[in-house]
């Protein structure tokens, strides 16, 4: 999860995310395509099925440089899951202030501003609700998330990232983003057509939900 917005995805925690180096860039290139053969393989395969050794192959690397990056196999997925994020939070930078985040998402789906859901990224969240070590993967994407939306959000209010109420703003919406990605993979895994949408819908009734508190 990148420190700081920008149009770049896939930069980690402490890399600087203001005009990457050649080397990060390829680095990044680099992650980005283990992830998407690692998601391949599980899907065709299973995650048990699957060796890093395999992986590693299909992309053409040695296995000492996968395990360079990557701790485990499962571990290989986390930059699709943290681009993906990291998308969400360029979104929300550009969210004006004096409009609710529910009018904002509303607005950016009609003028086409919300990208597509790559399949590759929807099969592996649905992979997560079944496969323990890839859920923890999931939980660390939106757990390095934490801190960057913290950090988004006291930008616009105004406020401080580490006051208790700026992180629990985050948490919530940490949490809606999280549960409508999972809504959205699960309820339209059959429908390859649905897109911006029906991932509007996912979002808007899962940001409404954490708008409205908790239950009595």
């Amino acid at each position: 999860m990148r420190e700081l917005p920008s149009a770049e995805s896939g930069l980690t925690a402490g890399e600087t995310a203001a005009k990457p180096s050649l080397a990060q860039r390829r680095r990044v290139a680099l992650r980005l395509e283990i992830a998407g053969e690692a998601v391949r393989l599980f899907t065709s395969q299973g995650v048990t099925g699957t060796t890093g050794e395999q992986i590693a192959r299909a992309v053409g690397v040695s296995s000492r440089t996968l395990w360079r990056h990557f701790p485990t196999k499962e571990s290989c997925v986390l930059p699709l899951l943290s681009a993906g994020l990291d998308m969400a939070v360029d979104q929300l930078a550009a969210w004006p202030p004096g409009m609710t985040l529910l009018d904002f998402v509303t607005r950016s789906s009609r003028s086409g501003a919300l990208p597509p859901a790559a399949p590759a990224v929807l099969d592996l969240i649905r992979m997560t609700s079944t496969d323990p070590a890839l859920r923890a993967v999931w939980l660390q994407a939106h757990d390095d998330a934490l801190p960057v939306l913290a950090e988004l959000l006291a930008r616009r209010s105004g406020g401080s990232a580490d006051a208790l109420g700026t992180k629990v703003h985050a948490a919530t919406l940490n949490g809606a983003l999280r549960a409508a990605a999972e809504e959205f993979a699960q309820r339209y895994a059959d429908d390859p057509e649905a897109s911006g949408e029906q991932i509007t819908a996912c979002v808007l009734a899962a940001l409404r939900a954490a708008s409205e508190g908790l239950p009595y």
